[in-house]
C-alpha cells in the first residue's frame, strides 16, 4: 500500500497554495472484519481510526500515520484512495 509521491523541482517547501489543498488524497476505511479475538493493541488501532462497528466507515486524509495504523491492521479492513477536489 506504499504510495511514492515525487515534489516537483522548483516549489516552494513553505504552506500549499489554495490549488494545491484542493487536490487532497483521502483514504477510506471500512472496518470489514470484528476485532474480537484480536490483541488489545490492534483493537485500540481500530478506535485510534475512528471505527467502532463492523462495516464502519471512516473518511481519513493519507498521512504516513494513518497509513502505519492502516498496514498494522490490514487485515481487518478494507481501504480505498479517493481524491477530493
Amino acid at each position: 500500500m506504499a504510495v511514492k509521491e515525487e515534489k516537483a523541482k522548483g516549489t516552494p517547501a513553505g504552506p500549499q497554495t489554495a490549488a494545491q489543498q484542493s487536490n487532497k488524497r483521502m483514504l477510506k476505511i471500512k472496518l470489514v472484519r470484528s476485532v474480537i479475538g484480536h490483541p488489545r493493541i490492534q483493537r485500540e488501532v481500530v478506535k485510534g481510526l475512528g471505527l467502532r462497528k463492523l462495516n464502519s466507515e471512516v473518511i481519513r486524509e493519507d498521512r504516513p500515520e494513518i497509513r502505519g495504523m492502516v498496514n498494522k491492521i490490514s487485515h481487518l479492513l478494507k481501504v480505498e484512495a479517493i481524491d477530493i477536489k
